[in-house]
C-alpha cells in the first residue's frame, strides 16, 4: 500500500462540530504555525480531544490519536521489528509515522502513559525535532509539518501520575475548563439540534451536580454527558429520565449523591 495514502487515511474529512469558549483557536494557529508542542488541560468531557479535532481539520491536517494507558511501552509509540514470511521488517509507530508523513500526533490522556515511555517525545518537542530510532540505527528528521499535542485532566492527577516538569516544560498550554452557560447551551443545541429550553434544562443540572465537585464527586457532568441526554431527549425519551440515564447513573454509585441529583432532575423538569 503506497505509504502516502496511509498518513492521509488520517485527514478529518469532515468539519466537527466546535464552539469556541474565546480565543484558543487563532491562539492553536499561531502556535502551530511556529509547530510549537501543545498541552491541552481540563476536566473529562469538556472538549479537549474535540478542539484538538477541529483544529486539525481547520489546518488540513492528518491527526493521529493515540489514547495513552499504564501498559503502553515506548516501542508501542515508536516502532518494532515484527517478523513476517520475508523475515523482519520495521514497523513504524504513531509517533513515528506522524513525524515522518507531517501529521499531528496526539497524545491523549498521557499521565496514564509510564513515565519512561513519554520520555520518547523529548527529542520531538525542542529545537532537534527529531527521533532516535536507536533498534532500527535511524535518527528520523520530524517533517515540517509534524507537531506534537498532548492531553490531560488535571483532576485526576497524584504523585504517581503526573508529568515531569522536564517534560512539562517542552510545551505551551491551553487550559480549558467547562463552558459558560450560555456556550454550553449552543454545544447542546448544536450537536443536537434540541431545543434551548430545554437544552438551558440541562445545563441547570449539570451546574448542580459541578458544585458538589469536591464534595462527594470527583467530577462534575461534563458537557459530553449533557449531549448524550440531548441526543436521549432527540430520540423520544422523557427528559428526566434521559437525565436520570446520561447524567447521575455514570458519574456516581453514591445513594445519598444520586438522590441530591435526582432531586435537582425533579426540580428543573418538574
Amino acid at each position: 500500500m503506497n505509504e502516502r495514502f496511509e498518513i492521509e487515511q488520517y485527514l478529518v474529512s469532515e468539519e466537527p462540530f466546535y464552539q469556541a469558549q474565546g480565543h484558543e483557536v487563532s491562539a492553536y494557529e499561531t502556535a502551530y504555525s511556529a509547530r510549537m508542542p501543545v498541552m491541552v488541560k481540563g476536566p473529562t468531557g469538556c472538549g479537549k480531544s474535540r478542539f484538538i479535532e477541529y483544529m486539525a481539520w481547520k489546518l488540513g491536517k492528518p491527526l493521529i490519536t493515540v489514547a495513552c494507558n499504564e501498559d503502553m511501552t515506548a516501542a508501542d509509540l515508536v516502532g518494532r521489528f515484527l517478523l513476517d514470511a520475508d523475515g523482519t521488517r520495521w514497523v513504524d509507530g504513531p509517533l513515528t509515522q506522524a513525524a515522518r508523513f507531517g501529521a499531528i500526533c496526539y497524545l491523549d490522556e498521557v499521565v496514564e502513559a509510564r513515565q519512561d515511555t513519554t520520555v520518547v517525545i523529548h527529542p520531538l518537542t525542542d529545537h532537534r525535532r527529531n527521533l532516535p530510532l536507536d533498534k532500527k540505527g535511524e535518527l528520523l528528521a520530524a517533517h515540517p509539518d509534524f507537531q506534537l499535542v498532548i492531553s490531560y485532566n488535571p483532576g485526576y492527577q497524584s504523585l504517581m501520575k503526573d508529568l515531569k516538569q522536564s517534560t512539562k516544560q517542552r510545551f505551551a498550554g491551553f487550559e480549558f475548563d467547562y463552558p459558560d452557560a450560555g456556550v454550553e447551551r449552543g454545544i447542546i443545541v448544536g450537536e443536537t439540534g434540541l431545543d434551548e429550553g430545554t437544552a438551558d434544562k440541562l445545563v441547570q443540572v449539570a451546574e448542580t451536580a459541578r458544585n458538589l465537585k469536591g464534595h462527594g464527586l470527583a467530577e462534575g457532568i461534563s458537557t459530553r454527558l449533557l449531549v448524550y441526554a440531548a441526543t436521549l431527549i432527540g430520540k423520544g425519551m422523557e427528559p428526566a429520565e434521559a437525565a436520570r440515564m446520561a447524567m447521575v447513573v455514570p458519574l456516581t454509585d453514591d445513594a445519598d449523591i444520586r438522590d441530591t441529583l435526582h432531586h435537582a432532575i425533579d426540580s428543573v423538569f418538574g
